[in-house]
């Protein structure tokens, strides 16, 4: 059985969190010369996991030195999801596995002021907020997920102009039929993407009678720049108006 050696990591604990063994006394409903005991003689082994629990360290690391001093266990779920680490004395809560990921945005923007010329670029004043679990069913790399908004409505009655769109970059091999941002010689795109014999490339709208099938061969990708930024695997739509309520 390993020594029971936690009288100088508890004392070092209770000071770092500036808790005197009076405080800390009272807390536990026990005397404070009992505690100012336990820097000498060690926290008592029927008291260790209550005092370990109260610290958020591990009660194996408290009591020997060994192993880690987190507490796994002591992580607690707020009422939004979130995973706390929780140090209950200090009223210390860190947020250790949020529930959201936060994603850049990105959006088309001219390359010098002035100018017509545009390219896509990260902006570094917005971001955008996903659940984690979106990206994580769809075994998304959260690093290579970015978002952008729509613009008109090309894509309408599927996706709507001003809608937010969450982009998978490392998808970016085209799958006939799904949907993806391009960047067309500086322009943001969202389209249908089809390959087609000779490498070229079909863009279809899903608004189709305002916005005919585009296509490019292999020499035109290439001369006008067009690029797959990535798959769009979510996107969100808000309602263009409120209904109104009758009978008020």
């Amino acid at each position: 059985m390993k020594k029971n050696t936690s009288g100088p990591r508890f004392k070092a604990l209770l000071e770092a969190a500036n808790i005197t063994t009076t405080g800390f006394a009272e807390f536990l409903d026990t005397a404070p010369q009992n505690v100012h005991n336990w820097y000498t003689r060690g926290v008592p082994a029927h008291c260790m996991e209550e005092v370990a629990r109260k610290l958020s360290v591990s009660s194996d690391w408290l009591k020997t030195g060994e192993g880690s001093k987190d507490a796994q266990h002591l992580r607690l779920l707020d009422e939004s999801g979130n995973t706390f680490d929780a140090q209950t004395i200090r009223g210390v809560y860190t947020v250790i596995e949020p529930v959201d990921v936060e994603l850049p945005l990105y959006k088309e923007a001219v390359t010098t002021p002035g100018s017509n010329k545009t390219h896509v670029i990260e902006d570094p004043k917005q971001s955008i907020r996903l659940p984690r679990s979106h990206l994580d069913s769809l075994e998304i790399n959260h690093a290579d997920a970015i978002c952008a908004f729509m613009s008109g409505n090309s894509m309408g009655e599927k996706i709507e102009d001003g809608s937010t769109l969450a982009i998978d970059r490392g998808l970016t091999q085209i799958i006939d039929g799904e949907i993806y941002a391009i960047e067309h010689d500086g322009m943001l795109r969202i389209k249908y993407l089809h390959r087609l014999p000779g490498n070229s490339l079909r863009l279809r709208s899903h608004n189709r009678a305002e916005y005919p099938d585009e296509i490019f061969r292999a020499a035109q990708i290439e001369e006008q720049n067009i690029r797959v930024l990535g798959w769009v695997f979510w996107w969100s739509t808000l309602n263009k108006r409120r209904p109104a309520v009758p009978f008020l």
